[in-house]
Order: C-alpha cells, then sequence, then structure tokens
C-alpha cells in the first residue's frame, strides 16, 4: 500500500503542477492584454455599465436601495459578521489575479470595520496578495514573462534586483506596470520576498492612508457636513501627490 502511494504522489503533484501553472500564465495573459488595450477599448464597457445603471436609477427602485447610508450599513453589518475580514483578505488576493480594483476594496473596507480596523484589513489584504503574485512568478517560466511584458518587465526586473527595497517601493508607488505582473516580475528575477514585502508595504501606505482619510471624511460628511476637515484632505492629496513626483523621478534615473 505505501509503495502503491508513492507511485500515486508524483503523478498527482505533476497534475496539480500542471494546472496551478496554466492557471497562472492564463491570468498573466489576462492582466498583459488588459495593459495593451487602447484606450477607446476600456471606456466603452465603463460607458455601458454607467449608462445600465443610469437607466436603472431612472426606472427602477435602485436609486432608494442603493443610497450612501443604505450602502454604509450593510458594509458595517459585513464588517460584523465573524470571519469576515479573512475573506476580505482573500479577496484581495483574488482581485490581484483578476485586476479588480483595489481601491474598492480598501473603500469598502474601511466603511466595514472602520478607519484602523478597515487600514489594518487592507494591509493584510495587499501584502497577502504582494505574496501571491509573488510566488505565481517564481512558478511560471522566465519566457513566458518575457512574452508578456518584453524588454520592459526585464528592465523592471533588473531595477528591482538591484536596488531591492527602494525599487518596491517605487513600483507601488508609481504604476510602471500592473502591480500583478510587477509582483510576478519579482518573483521570477530572484529578488527577495522580504525586500519586495517591505517595499509593497511602503509603498502601498501612503495611497491606504489616503483611502481611509477620505473614506473616513465622508462617512463625516454623511452624518453632519460640518465635521469635515478639509485641511486633512488638503494635507492628504499634497504629501500623496510630492511623494509621487519624488519618486517617478527616482526610479526614472535608476531605471535603464
Amino acid at each position: 500500500m505505501a509503495t502503491r502511494r508513492k507511485k500515486k504522489r508524483p503523478a498527482w503533484a505533476a497534475k496539480g503542477h500542471a494546472l496551478t501553472l496554466s492557471a497562472i500564465t492564463h491570468a498573466a495573459r489576462r492582466t498583459s492584454r488588459r495593459k495593451e488595450r487602447p484606450g477607446w477599448y476600456k471606456i466603452i464597457p465603463v460607458a455601458v455599465v454607467v449608462l445600465g445603471l443610469f437607466l436603472a436609477w431612472r426606472y427602477t427602485p435602485l436609486a432608494e436601495m442603493l443610497t450612501p447610508e443604505n450602502i454604509v450599513r450593510w458594509a458595517r453589518r459585513v464588517g460584523r459578521m465573524h470571519w469576515s475580514a479573512v475573506f476580505v483578505v482573500l479577496a484581495y488576493i483574488v482581485a490581484a489575479f483578476v485586476m479588480f480594483p483595489r481601491p474598492l476594496l480598501t473603500l469598502l473596507s474601511i466603511i466595514a470595520y472602520g478607519a484602523w480596523a478597515g487600514f489594518g484589513v487592507a494591509m493584510a489584504g495587499i501584502v497577502g496578495s504582494a505574496v501571491a503574485v509573488y510566488y505565481a512568478g517564481r512558478a511560471l517560466p522566465k519566457s513566458t514573462l518575457h512574452d508578456l511584458g518584453g524588454d520592459k518587465l526585464e528592465g523592471v526586473g533588473k531595477t528591482l534586483r538591484k536596488h531591492g527595497v527602494l525599487a518596491a517601493l517605487a513600483v507601488s508607488i508609481v504604476p510602471v506596470a500592473p502591480f500583478p505582473l510587477v509582483g510576478m516580475t519579482a518573483g521570477a528575477a530572484g529578488v527577495k520576498l522580504w525586500q519586495f514585502l517591505v517595499g509593497v508595504t511602503l509603498g502601498m501606505l501612503p495611497g491606504t492612508i489616503a483611502t481611509a482619510v477620505f473614506t473616513d471624511q465622508v462617512l463625516a460628511a454623511l452624518d453632519d457636513e460640518a465635521e469635515v476637515n478639509y485641511w486633512i484632505v488638503a494635507a492628504v492629496v499634497a504629501v500623496f501627490a510630492v511623494l509621487f513626483v519624488l519618486v517617478k523621478r527616482w526610479f526614472a534615473r535608476v531605471h535603464h
């Protein structure tokens, strides 16, 4: 019996590896195709969705259901459910491979769990998705990533290998490529996991903090417009803008 199990394990392992590799390759190619699509191609589905929502709001009871107050109430109800934070973190990982807007998940996390707890859930989801795409890159053949991203991603990989944490921080702030492809490139390029995670965490902090601040102020505005602190909002925007410009200049200087 033991000998029979040993013979079966390599076959199951090989089949599982092949299926996983196929899924990762498919996700990476879909991500790459979305990056290469022309601007008008991206606008059409957005326009269709907006038009559909407008018609639904105009001719159905949707406007009475999807009020800001109801959305906040539903999100907070989810936040009170046991283990819901775990599923939100898993949603971040799935979103990384299907190109679902991460800021929307962060927005919902802040509403559901509050500013501080929501910020923690969002950062946990971001780090989890970074680990997932990193190891996806380790699993993919280097030739596959080169076919998807060409010399540009190869250059990003060299910059990540050379500058480690600083480069990972920079590509997290300045979108040189979709996040999944950058993470896969880091994994394929042999960048140390801790360097990539530290850089991503530091790079994602400003945007996540900004989302938390904005969401907190919007929620305050729903309760009492006088509570909105516009100085805080302006300060966050200014700091984020300056940081973006400085990081972009540094990355342009070191990236060849």
